[in-house]
């Protein structure tokens, strides 16, 4: 029979420990003031009798554009009482030509055909600014076969600059360092930096949702 050496079972043994180690960071829960937080300010739910979580997100942010289909597939597996929904970031004026694309691309209905081109066209094809205004109102005419003048109504109309408002007042209010972050039910944010990933971002808001849930029925429950 081969006999092991002292080295050789001191290096099988920080082997197991340190594999012990990784299995129990795996498995570990996600904590608060790591891999998320609470809000800056509790944002008021546009669905409160559902889970509400909101992506923070901007066109020309290439971590956004990575996690855009793991997010897709995410959210056709969410249960009944959790509702999702994308916010265009908007820190600062730069960030605002992507911010009225969304929100033209939903007053036109054309979000579900050119959502994700517009991502390709900055990220992968490199053909647009996303900074740039003017160009981005070309690039949706283009693509959408819209006459220009409507699609720059759409840019203009009266209720863009209080949808802006909105979506810069809920970023300060979330109390979002960058994108993509997630609001989750108006108390708790996460983002890819904090969890260390796009999957692992989605895995910290799954455990958020479950806490939350959990919450919400013990309420209900004690008012009984």
């Amino acid at each position: 029979m081969k006999r092991l050496s002292v080295k050789s079972l001191s290096v099988k043994s920080l082997l197991s420990a340190l594999m012990l180690l990784a299995s129990f960071s795996v498995l570990a829960d996600p904590q608060m003031g790591k891999d998320f937080d609470k809000t800056a300010q509790v944002i008021p739910s546009e669905t409160p009798n559902k889970i509400e979580v909101t992506e923070i997100f901007w066109y020309g942010c290439i971590h956004c554009y990575h996690m855009d289909p793991i997010l897709d597939a995410w959210v056709k597996k969410l249960p009944a009482d959790v509702v999702f929904k994308r916010l265009p970031g908007l820190p600062q004026a730069a960030w605002a030509p992507m911010a009225k694309a969304f929100y033209a691309m939903d007053d036109l209905k054309l979000s579900a055909k050119l959502h994700m081109a517009l991502f390709d066209a900055i990220h992968k094809e490199k053909t647009l600014n996303p900074t740039d205004e003017a160009a981005a109102i070309d690039w949706m005419a283009k693509k959408s076969g819209l006459d220009k003048k409507k699609v720059e109504e759409a840019f203009k109309s009266f209720s863009m600059n209080n949808k802006l408002n909105r979506a810069a007042q809920t970023f300060r209010a979330s109390g979002a360092t960058g994108v993509p972050s997630f609001i989750i039910d108006g108390q708790f944010i996460t983002s890819s930096t904090m969890a260390g990933g796009n999957e692992q971002a989605l895995k910290t808001v799954e455990y958020i949702i479950g806490n939350v849930r959990a919450d919400k029925a013990k309420l209900g429950s004690d008012k009984k």
